[in-house]
């Protein structure tokens, strides 16, 4: 038995940065910066310096403007925020809205939820490899489409999806874009002063920040709103009230920070871990990839046993925290309902497991697993 077990499981959430911890301890007792950002004296002031710090600084990674990021509690608020927010504001442009069967459930049940009150939602199909068709995508806008959302990494295949090329479709329709990046922040490059995204939902705790604390962007020029769904003391410029999470935003903050230094670094590290776990899986022949390698973040990696049931093989695999499908998808039944919505049947999707590795992974982490692996295969 293993002292500790293998964590493979960075999609599900990263550990904190200690560098991001110790931000996050300046701002909690009395000797530090524990004040209300809100507040008007000497520890608010102080306060509203590490908040206005921390926002530059997850804007920065994005190459957007501070004042176009409103914190929130997480992504998936953020995404509820994004959806809900904007349909409401801008319901007299359309009530249609167009996603994707594939996107995290904080997406598909806010558009659920939007059904029940008049709204239209097309959910688009992905291709085998779990790609947005662009022509059926672009076909499947009207006249009367308010908003589209699509996210930027999907969570159980690591699939990056052209938001640059729909944001180019969606900015030329005038139709508002939303992408959830919680999966694509830190690994992969954002620019959102050349790709024309409105809202866009970031978490900390996929970017080794806490738990807890997200953040939405939305655009400045032209300028984009969302109604709030939270009414209060009107902080984040009316739009999501609150008093804010001061240690929380200074943990998101630094996180960011570090990822802007050490996103080509790690992404490169994580790769190649990848291929040295791919390489040593080579022997088993029921073995399949979800997805395609070329068009995923080395990050997150599916793959599924054919014939056998992934439970099963984790529950010899005690010592490796590895993951079914999504952490938020819940104890159903039947497999990933992405998988399927990528014409795996419902017996390949059950004998799917995601492997996620992050900045932490080590060499003799990959090489443990290998080893519990061949123990049971």
């Amino acid at each position: 038995m293993l002292l500790k077990p293998v964590y493979l499981d960075y999609a599900a959430t990263t550990p904190l940065d200690p560098r991001a911890a110790e931000c996050m301890q300046a701002c909690l007792t009395l000797d530090g910066l524990f004040g209300n950002p809100a507040s008007q004296h000497a520890f608010g002031q102080a306060a509203r310096e590490v908040v206005e710090g921390a926002r530059a600084k997850v804007a920065a990674l994005l190459n957007a403007a501070p004042e176009e990021i409103i914190w929130t509690s997480g992504a998936t608020e953020a995404n509820n925020l994004a959806l809900k927010g904007a349909a409401y504001l801008y319901q007299r442009r359309g009530k249609h809205i167009v996603t994707m069967k594939t996107e995290h459930k904080a997406v598909l049940d806010p558009c659920q939820h939007l059904e029940k009150e008049g709204y239209q939602v097309t959910y688009l199909k992905p291709t085998p490899k779990g790609l947005l068709d662009l022509d059926e995508f672009a076909a499947a806008l009207r006249d009367d489409t308010v908003l589209v959302s699509i996210m930027h990494v999907n969570n159980e295949t690591g699939v990056i999806q052209d938001v640059d090329a729909i944001a180019r479709i969606t900015s030329q329709r005038g139709i508002l874009f939303h992408v959830d990046a919680a999966q694509s922040a830190g690994k992969i490059s954002i620019d959102l002063s050349k790709t024309p995204i409105d809202l866009l939902s970031l978490s900390a705790h996929k970017v080794y920040g806490p738990k807890g604390v997200g953040a939405l962007y939305l655009r400045k020029k032209p300028r984009v709103r969302v109604l709030p769904l939270i009414h209060g003391g009107g902080q984040e410029q009316g739009m999501r009230s609150g008093t804010l999470a001061t240690h929380q935003i200074a943990g998101m903050g630094e996180a960011f920070h570090l990822a802007a230094q050490e996103m080509q670094r790690d992404t490169l590290a994580i790769k190649s871990l990848r291929d040295h776990f791919l390489s040593g899986l080579q022997y088993i022949t029921n073995l399949r990839i979800n997805g395609d390698v070329n068009h995923t973040v080395p990050h997150i990696l599916s793959l599924r046993f054919e014939g056998m049931l992934a439970d099963a093989i984790l529950a010899k695999l005690p010592d490796i925290a590895v993951s079914t499908a999504s952490a938020c998808q819940g104890k159903g039944t039947e497999g990933s309902y992405v998988l399927r919505a990528m014409e795996l049947s419902e017996d390949q999707a059950k004998s799917s497991v995601r492997f996620s590795f992050g900045r932490f992974t080590s060499q003799e982490d990959i090489d443990t697993a290998l080893q519990a692996i061949r123990a049971v295969f």
